[in-house]
């Protein structure tokens, strides 16, 4: 493991699992954690879209001469594909060091009072059970690497909406602030065990799933007008927090629910109503 000029220790050989690794907020993040040589697994459902994003990390890891990539086909909501992304994890150093539980969504937006039920438990399940899972799992494989002088990382991927009310974002609210009050509760239990755990939540980021909307329109406008750094986040201002709470440099942080967002939570959440005409 590398040391820098000031003799922390930095993430160089570390393994790290990132979930929804395959696009997004998750690449990056498995981006710039290779870049500072850490062995990155990604994991998602699409085995197609893994096979891009780790030749795309491949590249950057040649290039650099930093870490390494490598991908699992798992979904988050199935326990025992979970277990399996987490041995396929550890298995080049026998550890994990590093767990970035990005994967989520949305699979309901609307009123409280139209919603469909198993778009609200989809919802609920892929953003709250699958971060779940990923910590029950990890932690354990985490903890036993303890013993030789490291502690683990575990970052929980949240969002400004578990934060404050986001209109007819509800669902993918709840989930996510289900999501902030797990990783506190994780961080109190773990500590003594060596593990840090954090969440951070993002506001509006230019990626593939908010394009329709970073594009432009009314609901950016919303937005922007409530945001004092008024511009839409960038892949990698999420990629640089995460590196920051995965590595040494925050030895001292965990049970924190970290807003990167431009400061928008200073203000009123965005309204998606927008979306429907209102």
């Amino acid at each position: 493991m590398a040391t820098d000029t000031d003799g922390r220790t930095g993430i160089e050989g570390l393994s790290a699992l990132v979930t929804g690794g395959g696009s997004g907020i998750g690449l990056g993040a498995a981006k710039r954690l290779v870049a500072d040589g850490a062995h990155v697994t990604i994991c998602g459902r699409s085995e197609d879209r893994l096979k891009g994003a780790v030749n795309e990390l491949s590249v950057q890891g040649a290039a650099g001469a930093a870490g390494a990539a490598s991908y699992v086909v798992a979904d988050v909501t199935v326990e025992e594909q979970v277990v399996h992304a987490v041995g396929a994890a550890s298995a080049r150093t026998g550890r994990l060091d590093i767990l970035f539980a990005n994967a989520g969504g949305s699979l309901h937006m609307g009123p409280l009072a139209d919603a469909d039920l198993e778009a609200v438990r989809a919802t609920v399940d892929v953003n709250l059970i699958g971060t779940f899972l990923c910590i029950k799992h990890a932690a354990p494989v985490m903890a036993a690497g303890v013993a030789g002088g490291e502690g683990g990382s575990i970052i929980g991927m949240s969002s400004g909406a578990g934060h404050f009310p986001h209109r007819y974002l509800w669902a993918y609210g709840a989930a996510k602030a289900g999501v902030d009050m797990l990783c506190r509760c994780a961080a109190e239990e773990l500590g003594a065990s060596g593990i840090r755990v954090n969440s951070v939540q993002p506001g509006i980021v230019d990626d593939e799933l908010m394009a329709p909307i970073t594009a432009g329109g009314p609901l950016l406008d919303d937005y922007l007008a409530e945001m004092p750094i008024s511009r839409p986040g960038r892949v990698e201002d999420i990629a640089a927090a995460v590196r920051f709470l995965a590595g040494p440099e925050s030895a001292w942080i965990t049970g924190d629910n970290l807003a990167i967002d431009g400061g928008h939570h200073l203000r009123r959440g965005a309204n998606y109503g927008l979306l429907f005409g209102e």
